[in-house]
């Protein structure tokens, strides 16, 4: 499993109310030192939708969340960077985001806001595209992204967490190596092993 996911998740578990308690963008301007404020996805799931940020601040991060997955713009051109280096392929980014995007749409959510919220460029561009725990084969690695948006979508839908991304990209994780067994194409003229 990827060190950094399984490090958060466990973090996430055991120090639940200082992990998801965020200072309010701006808020140094003010008189207080700190305003605690909520996160976009626990906005909508406590049905405070008017109280969402713009799409643009969104994008630039001027929201609540965790140091690093705020600023959309900054992950996307780090993204960009990675694929045009070649570190890492875009499928596994490009296809999370897709199923999150439609499963969002199908299930009567905004899809921009799904997309933009919480941690899921985060996930997708730099902790899903691990080499050692994501599959190798590009139609693993579809297989692998999918699964991890319809997780993502199911644990932000039905669960009392307003985050899955994490949770995701471990469960994935954990399946790679049976994807990888499925996936993988078959030597020229190789046979099955005698048992």
């Amino acid at each position: 499993a990827n060190p950094a996911i399984t490090a958060r998740v466990i973090l996430l578990t055991s120090f639940a109310l200082r992990m998801t308690t965020w200072v309010a963008p701006h808020a140094w301007q003010g008189t207080v030192d700190a305003t605690s404020t909520a996160t976009p996805l626990a906005l909508i799931n406590s049905g405070a939708t008017d109280e969402l940020p713009t799409y643009a601040q969104m994008l630039i991060g001027e929201r609540a969340g965790c140091l690093g997955e705020t600023c959309i713009i900054g992950l996307l051109i780090g993204g960009i960077y990675l694929v045009a280096k070649k570190v890492i392929s875009p499928i596994i980014p490009v296809c999370y985001i897709a199923t999150v995007f439609v499963l969002s749409a199908v299930l009567g959510q905004d899809p921009v806001m799904q997309i933009l919220s919480g941690g899921l460029f985060l996930g997708a561009i730099f902790m899903a595209t691990d080499y050692v725990t994501s599959p190798i084969t590009n139609k693993g690695k579809v297989i692998y992204a999918i699964g991890c948006g319809i997780i993502t979508v199911l644990i932000r839908q039905f669960a009392s967490l307003p985050e899955g991304v994490s949770y995701s990209i471990l469960l994935m994780n954990i399946l790679t190596p049976h994807i990888e067994n499925a996936t993988t194409p078959k030597t020229f003229g190789v046979g099955k092993e005698a048992k």
